[in-house]
């Protein structure tokens, strides 16, 4: 079930379209100002969001830059054409004038999911509950985003990329080191232990290993 979070003070308006998402088989989490939203957004990552910009505290220009990876649909009364442009430039995928036909806002919603996905599919790579980004380079065992070093990134994503396979310490090598220069034989195993303590870290649990002799492997159970 998609979850879509509704940025908006308005409670008629937000009750309307709680009912109506709900109905269309959505997950719907509220915020009723900018500060709440901030809140909301620090402890969920819902698939969408709704922002209108007239909102107490925070308005919601300045929202928007701390929705990250969320495709942000506008829904707002104002008409200004600038301020359209300048918010689709710094991040929203859409703008929706109110007062809105429900019907348009909710094809709209479905395709910026549609497209949405699309993009994740082509640009995650996953292993269990570990998600790689390759894109923003983000990594997150379930919701927690795990800190790695360019070296760390580039070894993760070598070994998501063949999750079956043993990586030989030369291919390894071989593979990351345009990227990652500081990376050689010496510290390799370096590297290596310092990425498994951090993904290790999360939840207890070692998804490399070593196969003596020859390089490492994602660990399956």
């Amino acid at each position: 079930m998609k979850n879509i979070l509704i940025i908006d003070d308005d409670i008629h308006i937000g009750n309307v379209l709680e009912e109506t998402l709900a109905k269309e088989g959505y997950s719907v989490i509220r915020a009723y100002s900018g500060t709440e939203a901030l809140l909301v957004l620090s402890t969920t990552h819902p698939d969408l969001v709704l922002l209108d910009l007239m909102l107490p505290g925070l308005n919601g220009e300045d929202i928007l830059p701390h929705i990250k990876d969320v495709p942000v649909i506008v829904v707002s009364a104002k008409v200004d054409v600038d301020n359209k442009v300048d918010l689709l430039l710094n991040g929203a995928v859409d703008y929706v004038t109110k007062p809105f036909n429900m019907k348009e806002l909710l094809a709209r919603i479905s395709v910026h999911l549609k497209n949405t996905e699309s993009m994740r599919v082509s640009s995650e790579l996953t292993f269990e509950d570990i998600v790689l980004n390759t894109n923003t380079h983000v990594v997150k065992i379930g919701n927690t985003e795990i800190k790695l070093t360019r070296t760390e990134y580039a070894i993760l994503k070598l070994l998501m990329q063949n999750p079956t396979q043993v990586v030989t310490k030369s291919l390894l090598l071989d593979r990351i080191s345009a990227d990652t220069p500081d990376c050689t034989t010496s510290s390799l195993k370096m590297h290596i232990s310092n990425l498994r303590k951090k993904l290790r870290e999360v939840n207890n649990k070692d998804y490399i290993e070593a196969v003596w002799g020859i390089g490492f492997k994602l660990r399956t159970e």
